[in-house]
């Protein structure tokens, strides 16, 4: 064995790649090996959150997202032209009301959202990134991780692993790899999780979901949308050929069979009750709501991330995202371990911070199956609840939570910004906040230029100091930013500067 690595990242999905792009950043030597030869093209997650689209920003990829992003929008702006007559779309005005987003089927309408609430203030011009899908996240992932030099190894399986006091000896087929530190991003069905023992509690499914792309006849007159009827829930578009079907008779008896064309025909029939004829599939998977989630996200000298980390049902579209935040949180943490600028107590706050997120998801994708039953109770509870979402209030709130504009961590701090993501402010420069973060360093701003505050980071290397002032007043006080874009100190105490400095980038 004379191959060695500072991280082995098992799984070159958008978390693997997210991961290892942090850390290739940070200048860590990173290997990702991943099981499958080519990426897989199944229909997934199909829009991504405000956090998600900032985090891809701060590290510079903003064009990329609005490019792939408008050929989205194009495919949308096709289907939507190609509805004629009997089609289930409106001919002529009105025109639809735009959707920001649903919870459960339930259509969160952007006109009935207040978008003066104080939760979507700051969030710079990543908000407006929503439309883009998980493979075009992946793409994207994968053309930058090579622009960074990291290796992603097709077509290779972990088969084991030995872990010492030093690091991790990875097994993977005839290859021997030793590695300071493994991370799972292997899916929800990890073989590194069940490799490392972890526990996973959680509950069983009741559902089966089945999505797709596909070319079919006989369905001019289903309505595009989500829609709930007596046997389920079914979704068509909003592009060409997508449809998905929920059916709460128990989960699938075997999900490794292949998905036929005549199972996503008896599907969508049973729930729309419409005869169709799907004559080519070009994309199929089946999904439950099992919903799971490991205690811890360490175990020694392996860390979980992603769908290794925790499961759920798709709805709302959060697992591609939480997934994401849990690399963006680990990944310049895990850097300074490796390079001995941080002790592995670092790691611990891995978990303190991601797994209420994970919680917060898993008991809102549950919640959303809740309203998707055919009972009678149930159905009079999405009834009231879509009564709710229909007020400027209630579509609001449930809007952000969706969002993510509502995550922080409990740094232990009683300031408001500490905890949460930094305001994206534009400065006077030109620039926003944000766009200093793309060497993936921390950031102290300070628009006052306090000679304290810069002297208190003149000899961190990794915290660049921004002292341009804002074009609006803000009343922003002076920040301490990690590199995942999370303030870590707010005020204008060096004292308290120096402790935040010393938490979380180790002594000067």
């Amino acid at each position: 064995m004379n191959e060695s690595h500072d991280v082995v990242v098992a799984g070159a999905g958008p978390v693997g790649l997210m991961l290892a792009c942090e850390l290739a950043l940070a200048g860590v030597d990173v290997l990702v090996v991943e099981r499958l030869p080519e990426p897989d093209p199944t229909l997934k997650a199909g829009s991504i959150t405000v956090p998600t689209a900032q985090a891809l920003y701060r590290r510079g990829l903003l064009p990329r997202l609005r490019e792939r992003q408008q050929a989205v929008l194009d495919r949308i702006a096709a289907f939507a032209a190609a509805a004629g007559p009997g089609s289930g779309a409106p001919a002529g005005p009105p025109p639809r009301r735009p959707v920001g987003a649903h919870f459960a089927g339930l259509m969160l309408f952007a006109d009935d959202v207040d978008d003066t609430d104080p939760a979507f203030a700051g969030l710079g011009p990543a908000a407006d990134i929503r439309l883009i899908d998980q493979q075009g996240i992946e793409a994207l992932l994968a053309d930058r991780a090579g622009e960074l030099g990291v290796e992603v190894r097709r077509g290779v399986e972990i088969d084991g692993f030995t872990e010492d006091a030093g690091g991790v000896v990875v097994e993977c087929g005839e290859q021997r790899v030793r590695a300071s530190w493994l991370v799972g991003c292997d899916g929800g069905r990890s073989t590194v999780r069940k490799l490392a023992g972890f526990e996973f509690p959680g509950l069983d499914p009741e559902i089966t979901g089945r999505q797709a792309v596909v070319e079919m006849t006989g369905a001019e007159e289903v309505p595009r949308g989500w829609h709930a009827t007596d046997t389920g829930i079914y979704v068509y578009g909003p592009t060409p050929g997508r449809i998905l079907t929920v059916e709460l008779d128990g989960p699938p008896a075997d999900r490794t069979e292949p998905v036929t064309a005549a199972e996503l025909a008896g599907s969508f029939q049973r729930v729309t009750g419409v005869p169709v004829t799907i004559t080519k599939v070009l994309s199929a998977t089946r999904f439950t709501d099992n919903t799971r989630q490991v205690p811890e996200y360490r175990k020694g000298r392996i860390l979980l991330a992603g769908d290794a980390a925790h499961v759920h049902s798709p709805f709302g579209g959060q697992g591609l995202n939480l997934g994401i935040g849990d690399a963006v949180n680990l990944g310049w943490k895990l850097a300074a371990v490796v390079h001995g600028t941080a002790g592995t107590d670092l790691l611990d706050t891995y978990t303190r911070e991601r797994h209420p997120i994970g919680a917060w998801v898993l008991d809102w994708t549950r919640a959303q199956v809740a309203l998707m039953r055919t009972d009678t109770r149930s159905r009079a509870l999405r009834a009231v609840v879509a009564e709710l979402l229909a007020t400027i209030d209630g579509a609001t709130a449930v809007s952000a939570r969706i969002a993510g504009v509502l995550h922080r961590y409990d740094l232990g701090d009683t300031h408001p910004l500490v905890g949460a993501v930094a305001p994206d402010a534009e400065l006077a420069d030109g620039s926003h906040l944000g766009e200093h973060f793309t060497d993936g360093n921390a950031v102290l701003f300070d628009p006052a230029g306090d000679p304290a505050l810069g002297a208190a980071v003149a000899t961190r290397p990794r915290v660049r100091l921004v002292t341009t002032k804002p074009i609006e007043s803000h009343d922003l006080p002076s920040m301490l930013v990690r590199p995942d874009g999370v303030v870590a100190w707010a005020g204008n105490d060096p004292a308290g500067l120096r402790a935040a400095l010393d938490r979380w980038f180790g002594a000067a």
